[in-house]
């Protein structure tokens, strides 16, 4: 194994107070989510009250030190938190048997409120999930190198566990208390909450320990333990239903297992207490990981579910021969593997990451070992960190913490030793791709580790850029935020990670291409981010995404004349008339479009004028630019070869054109040196020429001179305008490209100190105290706004928070953007004094 596999990326720690501050709760929680904000728990001492506050702590991986905190109003200590299968609501349960289903409030990642929840009163919850949705995706890391992503990302069939009338899932969740009580509770369409309680088995025992996963077939399986090494642990499957709109509950008990370790002579008695007990994924019911404990050392237990033939004796062979596959069957447990002694383990983090391993597929997981996702993390109490294989439990990675390091003086060691127990991590949870590990302390400070792609081991560049590549691929077939991803992305990385990228997305079918069009863009915009000479191209990316949402929304106003629908819609027929009239003239394009499809009422027209105005400065800013087109770190630059782009822009001049005879005042303000001046006839001439240069893909001609020479003209004929681009973004990623440990604290933002990449775009932006701009509604906003804002997490674009607007044109453009961000990012409340 290796031990480079894993290095801090950043510690977060909370600032010390003398009167309140925060010490961990026991036991200690988090949960990370698939759009990277991760939760956690600590209790708020008080030492005037002499009371406790149970607190949950919500952040943004990129900005962890934007915490939200919250008083849970749970009365007891947290013992669970669970976010959903979209990461956008989050369980949190006590051991007083409340359950609460917290959600976003206005879809900002930085605002939470508690919206509904259940309990079981005065019985503490040990285990609780919500059910699953019936998506499961397997990937075949086998297959990475494979061109089509239906290879590489299939679809499993998985019924949820429970369906609505149609088939689709009922949400809700299931949790499972220490007195052997399982509850589920069903949210209803309507917003009602169905509750049912059953008994786990008729003879109720003790359950110190639980987990719950999900079986192919909807069922749902439970496993629990009393704590004790010498009891056995029980399994059992739960079937949820819906009777009379009444939730209804049946289990049934399944085989039991022993430990290992206490049928084993030498260990009988060494390992009393069974401390840690997981499913190894919430979708694999058959494989279960058990840890063992005493005061000082461990050990991990490995074992699966097999279906096995039940050996007939020879009697009854004589009376009915077994043929084929009529030998009974039953289940059985069978242990897989497990470790030596251990130093006692304080956590356990599962990977999330679906990798379609079987218990025969030990092999195959020898030959992809340096593959991220493969590997369970285990904590201990010296402070270090073990990644083990998820099935062989083989050594591939380990970290020291601070408290752990084997090159320590003697001295150190007795200081530690007296100063107290040392520091580890009482919660952890891997990140989606397995790339990123969080800890929490027992001080409730946050550790984000980094977990290398090849797991530390010396591999080539085009191996460690495959699996990296290949993580994308997954996050962009998901929708999962990739920003554990990022971390491992060098500069030198991030050109072939983007033409690979590009590559890869070209060899899907037309289909699959247009659903993930604007992911890509976002995923390329992210990582151009990380390079300084990929810096200006980032402004390109969103400017892209920007078009593509308006030339959707200015199409999707169109109507067809008559109610008789033609095969196509007026968006796709401007389109295609556009792609095939390749005449300079606009007023000549214009006569062979159905005029009256365009007619829309004079609010409507009038409110869409920021966005019309856009269009207007950024095709003039694109054509002003081209005579200096050698330079590529000018934002832009990409616009001049993207033949696609520029049709699209060619499109919305014509309707603008054709806007601008029915309502003049909507069309695009010029600054013009001749009064006489149809600028947007010269526009759109010198841009159907640069379109013809680059119309065709494989065939790309230089701008003739003639085109060069008008372009250089028209900063004499129009004032160029100042295009806005996004501001760069405040968020950690690009400081930790040095592998240097940025230490940072709750509630305090970082400087920009050494901030590389930024400065070189800062030619680019508003300068703080400059005036500032609604990005997304092209509204000035300003030195000093008033109004609430919000920002992207990802790509730092700002819009204000409550609508100005009242037509339902542009409210329509605002509900595009009022969960997610053009790039998909989450919004976060921004404070009132930003600059």
């Amino acid at each position: 194994f290796a031990g480079g596999a894993m290095d801090l990326a950043y510690v977060c720690e909370w600032e010390k107070k003398p009167k309140s501050n925060h010490c961990p709760s026991i036991p200690l929680v988090c949960a990370w989510s698939c759009r990277n904000l991760i939760a956690f728990t600590t209790d708020l001492k008080n030492e005037e009250e002499k009371d406790l506050t149970h607190m949950v702590h919500i952040i943004d991986t990129e900005h962890p030190w934007d915490v939200y905190s919250v008083n849970s109003g749970h009365a007891e200590v947290i013992t669970c938190l669970e976010w959903d299968q979209s990461g956008s609501r989050l369980l949190s349960a006590d051991a007083d048997g409340h359950i609460k289903c917290w959600s976003m409030t206005d879809h900002l990642a930085n605002s939470w409120e508690n919206t509904v929840g259940s309990m079981v009163e005065g019985d503490p919850v040990v285990a609780l999930s919500w059910l699953h949705n019936g998506v499961k995706l397997a990937l075949h890391v086998e297959k990475s190198g494979a061109s089509n992503f239906g290879e590489k990302f299939s679809r499993v069939k998985f019924s949820p566990s429970l369906t609505l009338f149609g088939g689709k899932p009922m949400e809700g969740w299931i949790a499972v208390t220490i007195s052997g009580l399982v509850t589920v509770s069903l949210l209803k369409p309507n917003g009602q909450v169905l509750t049912s309680t059953e008994s786990l088995c008729r003879l109720r025992c003790r359950v110190a320990l639980a987990d719950v996963a999900f079986t192919g077939g909807g069922n749902i399986v439970v496993a629990t333990s009393d704590g004790s090494s010498t009891s056995p642990v029980q399994f059992y499957k739960v079937c949820v239903s819906v009777v009379n709109e009444k939730c209804k509950i049946d289990t049934e008990i399944l085989p039991s297992l022993f430990m290992r370790c206490t049928t084993d002579p030498a260990r009988k008695d060494k390992y009393p207490a069974i401390t840690h007990l997981k499913f190894l994924a919430r979708d694999m019911s058959e494989q279960v990981l058990l840890c063992a404990s005493n005061q000082n050392s461990s050990i991990v237990e490995c074992w699966s579910l097999r279906k096995e033939g039940l050996p007939v004796n020879n009697i009854f062979q004589q009376i009915s021969p077994v043929v084929g596959d009529k030998q009974p069957m039953i289940l059985k447990w069978r242990i897989l593997s497990a470790t030596n002694d251990l130093d006692r383990v304080s956590a356990v983090a599962l990977p999330k990451l679906p990798i379609s391993l079987t218990n025969t597929d030990l092999k195959v997981a020898n030959d992809t070992k340096f593959f991220p996702g493969l590997g369970l993390a285990l904590a201990f109490h010296d402070g270090s960190v073990h990644i083990v294989h998820r099935l062989s439990l083989q050594m591939m990675a380990v970290f020291y913490g601070s408290s752990s390091q084997r090159s320590v003086d003697e001295q150190t060691i007795k200081r530690q030793r007296t100063a107290g127990p040392l520091v580890h991590f009482k919660a952890m949870q891997l990140s989606w791709t397995s790339l990123a590990l969080a800890g929490i302390d027992s001080h409730g400070k946050l550790s984000m580790l980094r977990i290398s792609p090849s797991m530390g081991h010396v591999l080539d560049m085009n191996m460690s850029l495959r699996h990296l590549l290949f993580l994308l691929e997954y996050c962009m077939v998901t929708g999962y935020d990739w920003w554990d991803i990022l971390l491992h992305v060098q500069p030198n990385m991030v050109q072939n990670l983007v033409e690979k990228l590009h590559e890869e997305y070209m060899r899907q079918n037309a289909a699959l291409q247009q659903v993930l069009s604007t992911r890509i863009v976002a995923m390329k915009a992210s990582l151009c981010k990380l390079s300084s000479s990929t810096i200006a191209r980032v402004c390109d990316y969103h400017a892209k995404l920007f078009l593509i949402a308006i030339s959707c929304t200015l199409k999707s106003l169109l109507r067809p004349h008559f109610l008789n629908t033609p095969d196509k819609s007026p968006g796709d027929r401007l389109t295609e008339i556009c792609s095939k009239i390749t005449d300079i003239d606009i007023d000549k394009v214009m006569i062979n479009l159905k005029t009256e499809e365009f007619v829309l009422e004079m609010t409507t027209l009038q409110s869409l004028q920021q966005l019309i105005q856009w269009v207007g400065d950024f095709v003039l800013y694109l054509l002003a630019s081209l005579p200096n087109q050698g330079s590529p770190v000018r934002p832009g630059h990409s616009f001049l070869r993207d033949g696609a782009s520029l049709g699209m822009f060619r499109e919305l001049m014509v309707v603008i054109r054709i806007w601008g005879l029915l309502k003049p005042s909507c069309l695009p303000v010029y600054t013009a040196t001749s009064d006489t001046q149809d600028s947007m006839s010269l526009l759109f001439r010198l841009l159907t020429k640069l379109w013809l240069c680059c119309r065709e893909e494989n065939h790309i001609t230089e701008p003739d001179d003639t085109l060069i020479d008008e372009c250089c003209l028209l900063p004499s004929q129009l004032l160029i305008p100042n295009i806005d681009w996004l501001p760069i973004n405040d968020g950690i990623i690009s400081k930790l490209q040095n592998k240097q440990l940025v230490r940072l604290q709750f509630g305090k933002a970082p400087g920009l100190v050494g901030h590389t990449v930024s400065s070189q775009f800062d030619a680019f932006v508003r300068a703080p105290g400059q005036p500032k701009i609604d990005h997304l509604r092209r509204l000035h906003l300003g030195a000093y706004p008033t109004e609430e804002c919000k920002s992207c997490t990802r790509c730092g674009c700002v819009t204000m928070l409550k609508s100005p607007n009242k037509v339902t044109a542009v409210k329509q453009w605002e509900q595009r953007w009022i969960k997610n961000c053009l790039c998909g990012g989450l919004w976060r409340r921004m404070p009132l004094s930003y600059s």
